[in-house]
């Protein structure tokens, strides 16, 4: 069992949200659906959805309103090579997710996400530090991050 897990709190798109995400990601699954109905408090009924998505564990709450989601927190995806990035990031954004800047995006949930290709942490520690430089300015500048792009930036 995972001892730590990232609780997510949505109005009231959890089993949604929880579906939409384990069809982006391979190797990812719904756990557990529960259904509550509570007479009394904020939320009449809710649900709370346990997912995994590449084998780490997330929880799912309807909550209700009260809370959104914000750039305090986000989910870094490691990503192998730039066609997993061009995949994730389409994928992330579509149906009202908007672009973010180095990387980041919001999906249509409001959470950010990290959609980040390894070769971009190579090349930013680097041991010249002018391609370590010149890579992480390259970077700043975008916002889907482009390795081609940023070879191009680290050679100068």
């Amino acid at each position: 069992m995972q001892k730590i897990k990232t609780h997510l709190w949505f109005d009231n798109q959890a089993e949604e949200a929880a579906r939409f995400y384990t069809s982006v990601f391979k190797n990812s699954r719904i756990v557990e659906v529960q259904r509550f109905e509570t007479p009394e408090g904020p939320v009449p009924s809710f649900k709370i959805v346990t997912f995994e998505l590449d084998g780490q564990e997330f929880i799912a709450l309807d909550g209700g309103p009260e809370f959104k989601f914000n750039e305090a927190i986000s989910l870094y995806v490691d990503c192998e090579d730039q066609a997993e990035v061009d995949e994730l990031w389409a994928k992330l954004t579509e149906g009202g997710g908007e672009p973010g800047p180095c990387g980041w995006l919001k999906d249509r949930y409001g959470l950010s996400w990290q959609i980040v290709p390894r070769r971009l942490e190579e090349l930013i520690r680097d041991p010249d530090p002018g391609r370590a430089q010149r890579a992480m300015k390259a970077m700043l500048a975008m916002k889907k991050i482009e390795v081609a792009e940023l070879e191009a930036a680290a050679n100068g």
